[in-house]
């Protein structure tokens, strides 16, 4: 059952409600689909949006036309500036809390309070305030003094005209895990369009024609990061593996492309951290939950450039559309994905041996029941005919992996991590059988 009074529906009832918001979104912020639907992955991931552009581009109205799709959630909404002090976001101070020396704020009605928030001008706001930001935008905390209170913070959308350039300014630009930038578009059909609906709204967000409870969003989360009791949405393994090695091979097109650009190379390289690397696997099932599925295809994993790339600059989507391909190019031909399966199955069953050492002295056909351990077996019935449940095991098992020929570059690899694990979970077996011998 739904916790609360959620409705239990179906991933393509969800799925419709949110293209259908999109769609409505679209007809008020012209020719920005591909950024509307990022920043629907930002709020289902409860992330952070970043948008950049020059002025009048319709950044704020983006912002607000996305919130208004939902009700039942508190926006927070602020124009950055440099007079600003921290409790412009987080309330005003308790004077009689400063009195004693203990900075603690009101936080009734301010951003730590929110569900939304929208910053203008993000970057006009001085240093000291963006670093008290930080943590209630990470970790959805107000930490300041000895204040340490929880946030009901879901996502904020930020608009900026510049980048500033600071320590605290890429820790805060760390904290987006999403960003955009709009460009203008001078074609005389859509600013045709953008004048129509001038006319009809003045520039102000339209009202949504069916809103989205806040509640759903929520839900709609939950099912993302694997904490609801309806539904899930699978990775499989190979695909998990296949996502790995798409953002490998793109860092590794960045830092090549840095590289040849040495005179204006300022000597950092490209990194994606493992937390972004993690929280790309939610994005992921966002990407399949918006198409009504509950499975992970190739296909999303040709979209996490919505958070490894700037969407909006061509030359960096390009170049992760390129490492996408690359890859997706490479394991397509003569099998390479159906050899990734093998042998991450195949470790399956080696962290099955580590794990229960006595199976090395039985015979190995016990394990074929699952399908995944077929082509081993199959594999064994022709290579010997029969098994020796004692010695030929660990034969077996290296054989296996000696006559495994690898399709491309990817599964050769693959392959020799496997052989790793091999040697490391023989090892293990021969020290814990040896030991049992010994008692």
């Amino acid at each position: 059952m739904a916790s609360g009074s959620q409705t239990i529906r179906s991933i393509e009832e969800i799925a419709r409600e949110l293209k259908d918001a999109a769609a409505f979104i679209g007809t008020r912020v012209i020719n920005r689909e591909e950024i509307i639907e990022q920043a629907f992955c930002a709020l289902l991931t409860a992330e952070h949006l970043l948008l950049q552009s020059r002025t009048g581009v319709g950044k704020s109205l983006l912002a607000e036309q996305v919130f208004s799709m939902f009700e039942g959630a508190r926006i927070f909404r602020v124009q950055a500036s440099k007079e600003q002090q921290p409790d412009t976001y987080f309330g005003g101070l308790d004077l009689e809390q400063l009195k004693s020396g203990r900075i603690v704020h009101n936080t009734e009605g301010s951003l730590v309070e929110s569900q939304f928030g929208f910053i203008d001008e993000i970057f006009d706001a001085n240093d000291f305030t963006l670093r008290a930001l930080l943590s209630l935008l990470n970790e959805r905390r107000l930490m300041r003094g000895v204040q340490d209170v929880p946030s009901t913070l879901h996502s904020v959308i930020a608009a900026t005209n510049y980048l500033r350039v600071s320590e605290v300014t890429e820790a805060l630009l760390d904290r987006f895990l999403f960003k955009a930038v709009i460009l203008p578009d001078k074609d005389p059909f859509i600013q045709y369009k953008i004048s129509q609906r001038y006319l009809v709204h003045g520039g102000k967000p339209a009202p949504a024609p069916k809103r989205i409870a806040f509640s759903q969003l929520q839900h709609m989360n939950r099912i993302i990061t694997g904490y609801s009791d309806d539904f899930s949405i699978s990775i499989t393994a190979e695909m998990l593996y296949f996502t790995n090695i798409v953002i490998r091979h793109f860092e590794f097109l960045c830092n090549r492309a840095l590289h040849e650009k040495a005179k204006q190379h300022d000597g950092k390289d490209f990194y994606i951290s493992p937390r972004t690397q993690a929280k790309s696997l939610d994005l992921l099932r966002a990407l399949a939950l918006l198409k009504g599925r509950t499975e992970v295809v190739h296909s999303d994993v040709s979209k996490l450039y919505f958070i490894f790339a700037t969407v909006g600059l061509p030359e960096e989507v390009a170049l992760f559309k390129k490492a996408y391909t690359t890859v997706l190019n490479s394991l397509t031909a003569s099998r390479g994905f159906d050899q990734v399966t093998i042998l991450l199955d195949f470790t399956e069953l080696l962290e099955d041996i580590r794990e229960n050492p006595k199976l090395m002295q039985q015979p190995l056909s016990q394990f074929a029941g699952n399908h995944v351990r077929k082509s081993f077996f199959e594999w064994v019935k022709e290579k010997f005919g029969s098994e020796n449940p004692q010695e030929q095991n660990r034969k077996l098992l290296e054989q296996f992996l000696t006559d495994f020929l690898p399709a491309c570059d990817e599964v050769r690899e693959l392959k020799h991590s496997v052989e790793r694990t091999l040697q490391s979970t023989m090892i293990a077996v021969e020290r814990e059988l040896t030991r049992g011998q010994e008692e």
